[in-house]
């Protein structure tokens, strides 16, 4: 039973879901240091309830089962390589990493995703959107063979009893040498891009972000020049001219926007933590605040102190996943190659231990 729950979103997760905008403001982006160190990670906003996030790791050849329309059983597969997520509502792997340096995120593409119809005829070759990112990081460790693997199963329509309609995700994965794709489902039909830009947000599809930013040409790092208008001299009011017009919105054709904007004028990083340090800064520019929706355990007795739940790293060199949370915005690591893979069952954690702050008190070196 384990094994199908790490791939299916329940009726109450994807009703609370769809019923917010919040819910498609995740960002996602890669850097890249000069030792190679090649970074992915996203931030994770929702802000009706606690998603309850945890960190799960996921040994080699563990079992999954795919899920089906009808209710058939699906795809069957034994995973290949050991991998760790973070587990969403104790259901569903949203984002991970796997011990070769595969790494990647489904991100919500509502009223763009697009599947094939469901072919009772092939239940065994079939599985749920919300197992997709599963199924590649147990799978397979480049890019090539997440183009191959992909082509070879069903991604089923699973329709969801209180929506009427299965839910929209594409995706962004991302392999050690700084290579990334885009997985999308339109007209029934998987679709693969080559990420030039190595950023992912939602709505509307990725060619359609990368013809868009074809607007923003001129947006730089360097103040723009002086201009004669008229008798009056144009000169940079302050600094930062240069991102003149750049949106600082929270849509997602905004977000995917500045995400560009910013990794391509990311400082220098010598790569390993110092790289894993600039995409942090970089990140924590498109957090949410709490005011931006209404949060809530879905008790109601506990009131979320941001719509960005969670922001994770993976430094896919190293094979270390990095995070902080809502709660605590300390930095914490997790050692992919301390893991042992070959242990039978998966082990989960909480993204925090304690959901509080920690503040250190400095007062004395000033006494």
């Amino acid at each position: 039973m384990k094994s199908v729950k790490l791939g299916i979103c329940t009726i109450s997760l994807l009703t609370f879901l769809f019923s917010s905008a919040i819910s498609f403001a995740c960002t996602g982006l890669q850097l890249k240091g000069e030792d190679g160190t090649v970074v992915f990670g996203r931030t994770q906003e929702w802000g009706k309830f606690d998603l309850n996030p945890k960190m799960i790791a996921v040994p080699r050849g563990h079992a999954f089962v795919g899920q089906t329309p009808d209710g058939q059983k699906g795809l069957s597969w034994s995973g290949e390589y050991g991998f760790v997520g973070v587990l969403l509502m104790g259901r569903a792997v949203n984002t991970g990493m796997n011990e070769k340096g595969l790494a990647g995120g489904g991100f919500f593409h509502k009223g763009f995703a697009e599947y094939s119809p469901y072919d009772p005829a092939k239940a065994d070759k079939s599985l749920a959107p919300s197992q997709v990112l599963t199924f590649i990081l147990s799978n397979f460790a480049s890019l090539k063979e997440v183009r191959a693997g992909l082509q070879k199963v069903k991604v089923a329509p699973v329709v969801d009893p209180a929506l009427k309609m299965p839910y929209p995700i594409h995706f962004m994965i991302v392999e050690p040498g700084g290579k990334s794709l885009v997985v999308e489902f339109k007209d029934g039909q998987l679709r693969f891009f080559d990420n030039p830009v190595g950023v992912i947000t939602n709505n509307p599809t990725f060619d359609w972000h990368l013809t868009n930013l074809r607007n923003y040409g001129k947006l730089g790092v360097k103040p723009f020049e002086p201009k004669q208008w008229g008798e009056l001299m144009i000169t940079p009011l302050a600094g930062g001219s240069g991102l003149l017009g750049l949106p600082g919105d929270f849509t997602s054709p905004s977000r995917f926007v500045r995400a560009t904007v910013f990794a391509c004028t990311a400082r220098h990083t010598r790569g390993g933590e110092d790289t894993v340090q600039e995409f942090f800064r970089i990140m924590d520019s498109f957090n949410l605040a709490a005011g931006q929706a209404e949060g809530s355990d879905p008790g109601g007795k506990t009131k979320l102190p941001a719509s960005t739940q969670y922001t994770v790293a993976n430094d896919t060199n190293n094979l270390i996943i990095y995070y902080h949370t809502m709660f605590n915005r300390r930095v914490r690591k997790i050692l992919l190659n301390k893991i042992d893979f070959t242990r039978s069952g998966t082990r989960e954690i909480p993204l925090d231990e304690k959901r509080v702050q920690d503040i250190k008190n400095v007062t004395k070196g000033l006494k």
